[in-house]
């Protein structure tokens, strides 16, 4: 036993199919199992993952916990940004084959094919995580615009479909047709630097 378990009152079993963190539809969902879950698990927890081909498991990372991603069935790709070497690594993976992402690495999982069955394995009593969606919805765009030289009317457009908190894309009633036709309305228009927006008063320029 641990300090940190509760045994006055233990959890032995617990049934993940009731514990849903996201569902897009029964086809595309991921329940979670922590701590929270089960209060006899020390160092584990893990979501149990469902995609649909081409379905992406959002670019995140996890601050607390490495991840080792288990495929149960169907196929998907584990992409992992290793942040030493800045390499992009894609690993394949098919029933029975795992793979690993150290704590804190940028990744995300997409289904090659239908009925992919993942199971995401942390060493954490409860997973948490940073998704890419937050931070390019909550991350003011007047910032982004400075920060990277590009124009804040182009970044507010380009990012305003994103739902914060996605877990799983493209959104159900994702329209790439109309996608494709916005972008194409600024791609048409004249470059403006960030400069010429108004300036920060206390900015060293």
């Amino acid at each position: 036993m641990t300090a940190n378990s509760d045994y006055t009152s233990p959890q032995y079993f617990f049934d993940v199919n009731k514990s849903n963190l996201f569902k897009q539809d029964q086809h595309n969902l991921i329940n979670v199992m922590g701590k929270k879950q089960l209060n006899t698990l020390e160092n584990v927890s893990l979501l149990d993952i469902f995609l649909s081909a081409e379905h992406v498991v959002e670019p995140h990372y996890h601050q607390n916990a490495a991840e080792l991603v288990y495929c149960i069935s169907g196929s998907a790709t584990v992409s992992i940004l290793n942040p030493y070497t800045k390499q992009l690594l894609n690993i394949p993976i098919t029933p029975g084959q795992v793979a690993n992402v150290p704590k804190g690495w940028w990744h995300y999982e997409v289904a090659s094919v239908n009925n992919t069955h993942l199971l995401a394995i942390f060493d954490a009593p409860n997973p948490e995580v940073i998704l890419g969606s937050d931070l390019l919805k909550f991350t003011p765009s007047n910032i982004m615009a400075h920060t990277y030289c590009i124009n804040e009317e182009q970044w507010k457009a380009v990012t305003h479909s994103i739902k914060p908190s996605t877990y799983i894309g493209p959104y159900k009633n994702c329209n790439k047709r109309n996608l494709a036709h916005h972008q194409n309305q600024y791609a048409q228009q004249p470059y403006q630097p960030y400069l010429q927006y108004p300036r920060y008063p206390n900015y060293p320029y």
